[in-house]
């Protein structure tokens, strides 16, 4: 069976490429790298002990760590939107996974203002290639409708559940993948093939110009699927496995499902080293263009580690020892592994204790792209903390909601967290509270022993929390 592997992308001929000289500009090239699930625990400088990504933790040694930063929220799509608009999930526009027909999610309006669009008015080129899941092809959602020069990838979520798709999208061009028709063939292992293009979106970027590259990888995201190469053989019969039923591949597959898995364990463990492979040819291909030392590089995760399709998290001991998964609110479902590397401006091998969140990116890159400030978000710009130096803005508190579930609401102010349940049902919400710097895992609810506190906390839930006619959340 003919596959399109990782193993083929032309790094070869990359290296044998000219090398461009460094570009004077102080505006820096940025790439954003998300993965798709990807816990606080999964990666080897958070404690990984099974999986190994050295790519990852060679970025990390690079770097600056961020210890507690967070993500827009626990699922997909609103917490890209907290990314992209630099609003908390009270406040941005897309606040669900909620899709609709014929392929797509809810879409972002054409007036809120996005961070592709700040850059792309500061100058920058713009490229996504990955998961999109924020407006259908043609919409106001778009992605070319939302600042990007250039999306590549799935604009559908719901079909990104499947790694051999029979098709994707380049910009409003469908790309169909005739090998993998009707999901009966699987031969083009679709995130191999959104890499090779991201790479060549560096290769063809004249050094004379910044560019902003969002990479929304969607590893380790369920189905747990890869081919079978050296990655996956590598770590094949090094675990225990109980094998996992689901909908295969042919005439019954249905676009949203997941494949059945005969290693769950050594696939999930696969997924995340091929995640760590793209990261290292991202890296690669930045060092022999030669931008490497004027490009800001972020790895992060959009939400907690999820438990679909055979994915067992407990195992790999992937929430990094805090409580919950994706779709919890506890700090497992949205602490996010969070990373900044950018060689002879940021120090290396260094750790931040900032408490943060995707709100937060906006801000900072308009900053470092000479763009207008950024001041009708819930953000701060980090780059004091990037850098190491200047005045650290601070939250007065960080706020998340989530809709399904019953609806939860949490607000972290300083080292107190206060996580609110059933929160659809007012007179039936519970609340509990927690001291992160006594009890990070959050095992022991304090509520009782600090009434006045939680009742602090709550009132700023109820006044983070504005009603959206499109997201109905507790008060409609």
């Amino acid at each position: 069976m003919k596959k399109l592997s990782f193993l083929l992308i032309p790094l070869l001929a990359i290296a044998g490429s000219s090398v461009a000289q460094q570009r004077s500009s102080t505006r820096p090239n940025i790439v954003l790298i998300v993965a798709d699930d990807l816990g606080y625990g999964d990666v080897g400088f958070n404690g990984q002990k099974l999986i190994k990504t050295p790519n990852i933790d060679r970025l990390a040694a690079q770097g600056v760590r961020f210890t507690q930063f967070y993500a827009g929220t626990t699922v997909c799509a609103p917490s890209r939107s907290a990314l992209l608009t630099g609003k908390h999930t009270g406040h941005t526009y897309i606040r669900g996974n909620k899709g609709v027909d014929p392929e797509g999610q809810e879409p972002i309006a054409d007036s809120v203002v996005t961070l592709a669009e700040v850059l792309k008015k500061a100058g920058y080129t713009t490229g996504a290639f990955g998961k999109w899941g924020l407006g259908p092809v043609g919409s106001e959602g778009d992605p070319n409708n939302q600042g990007f020069d250039q999306f590549y990838g799935y604009n559908c979520q719901s079909l990104a559940h499947r790694y051999y798709p029979d098709h994707l999208w380049k910009n409003g061009n469908q790309v169909v993948l005739t090998e993998n028709k009707n999901l009966t063939h699987n031969q083009i292992y679709a995130p191999d093939l959104i890499q090779k293009q991201a790479l060549n979106f560096i290769e063809s970027q004249n050094t004379d110009k910044p560019f902003f590259l969002f990479l929304p990888y969607i590893l380790p995201h369920a189905e747990l699927l890869v081919p079978d190469d050296s990655l996956f053989r590598y770590y094949k019969g090094k675990f225990p496995e109980t094998p996992f039923k689901g909908v295969d591949y042919g005439v019954s597959a249905t676009t949203g499902g997941y494949t059945s898995q005969a290693y769950p364990h050594a696939t999930f463990a696969a997924m995340i080293a091929r995640l760590d492979a793209y990261v290292g040819q991202v890296l690669a291909t930045l060092k022999v263009k030669g931008i490497d030392e004027n490009t800001l590089v972020i790895f992060t995760s959009d939400n907690g580690p999820h438990i679909e399709g055979g994915a067992d998290p407990t195992f790999f001991a992937s929430s990094g020892g805090f409580r919950g998964v994706k779709r919890d609110l506890y700090e497992g479902g949205i602490r996010m592994p969070f990373i900044a590397r950018w060689p002879g401006t940021i120090k290396a091998n260094t750790q931040s204790n900032y408490i943060g969140a995707f709100w937060d990116l906006l801000p900072t890159f308009a900053e470092l792209a000479g763009a207008k400030p950024i001041t009708t978000g819930d953000g701060f710009s980090i780059v004091p903390s990037l850098l190491g130096k200047g005045n650290q803005k601070e939250h007065a508190y960080l706020y998340w909601e989530f809709h399904e579930g019953g609806g939860k609401q949490a607000v972290r102010q300083g080292n107190w967290k206060a996580v609110r349940l059933n929160a659809n049902k007012p007179n039936g919400s519970t609340l509990e509270l927690y001291d992160l710097a006594k009890d990070p895992a959050e095992k022991q609810d304090i509520s009782g022993s600090f009434p006045a506190k939680a009742k602090e906390l709550e009132k700023l839930m109820n006044q983070s929390h504005v009603p959206s006619a499109i997201f109905p959340f507790g008060d409609q």
